[in-house]
């Protein structure tokens, strides 16, 4: 699981940017969950949030405060044009990356 946790943490950013492209908003424990159906599992809301605070600063997602419906009020993340726009360039090359090791690591693992 550990090595799993660092092959995560290489795609993180853009899971999520991908995540908010899909949903248009969400909010950190949503991201937790959706990040583990889509088979993504283990990550914890200590990594998340401060990558979140980090893509805000960034300027490629948005955060507001909003109050919740009978509790606490929750911190919502909206992927920003300029968010939108790192998918669109990075996100073909981590899938260029991501089949080109799994090209070497099949070629490997059948030898």
């Amino acid at each position: 699981m550990e090595r799993q946790t660092q092959w995560l943490r290489g795609v993180l950013d853009l899971a999520v940017l991908a995540l908010l492209a899909e949903s248009g908003e969400d909010y950190g424990y949503t991201l937790v969950r959706r990040l583990d159906e889509a088979g993504l599992p283990g990550m914890k809301p200590g990594t998340l949030y401060p990558l979140l605070n980090r893509l805000d600063s960034e300027g490629l997602v948005r955060s507001e405060w909003r109050a919740g419906s009978g509790g606490p009020g929750r911190k919502f993340f909206l992927l920003t044009e300029q968010g939108r726009a790192v998918l669109a360039e990075q996100g073909p090359l981590w899938t260029e990356f991501a089949e080109n090791a799994t090209a070497v690591l099949e070629r490997g693992m059948s030898s």
